[in-house]
C-alpha cells in the first residue's frame, strides 16, 4: 500500500522557519523525483520545490533562496526546509511522488502570521 505522511506543518510567525518531511512507503522511493506542491484557499495548487532521483533541484521563483528541499533514500524521506517564511506561504503542502504516474500526500497545513 503506497503511503505518504506528511508532518512538520504549523503556525510560524512571518520571518520564521519550518520543517516539513515525508516519509514515503510502499513503493520505490530512489526511482521517484519528489516534489512539494502547495495550495492556498481560493488558488491553484503549485509546485514550491522538486528533487529528482539524481538530486537535482528546481524551485518556484517565489521561494528560491528561502527553501530548500533534500531527499534521503536511506530513510524514503523527503524534507522541505523552509526560512524566512512570509504570510504568502500559507498554505497546504503537499508530498508528491513522480515516476510517469503519481501519488500524493494528506497534505499539512502551514501558516503564517503574527
Amino acid at each position: 500500500q503506497v503511503q505518504l505522511v506528511e508532518s512538520g506543518g504549523g503556525l510560524v510567525q512571518p520571518g520564521g522557519s519550518l520543517r516539513l518531511s515525508c516519509v514515503a512507503s510502499g513503493f520505490t522511493f530512489s526511482s521517484y523525483a519528489m516534489s512539494w506542491y502547495r495550495q492556498a484557499p481560493g488558488k491553484e495548487r503549485e509546485l514550491v520545490a522538486r528533487i529528482s532521483v539524481g538530486g537535482s533541484t528546481n524551485y518556484a521563483t517565489s521561494v528560491k533562496g528561502r527553501f530548500t528541499i533534500s531527499r534521503d533514500s536511506a530513510k524514503n524521506t523527503v524534507n522541505l526546509q523552509m526560512n524566512s517564511l512570509k504570510s504568502e506561504d500559507t498554505a497546504v503542502y503537499y508530498c508528491n511522488a513522480y515516476n510517469f504516474g503519481g501519488y500524493w500526500g494528506q497534505g499539512t497545513q502551514v501558516t503564517v502570521s503574527s
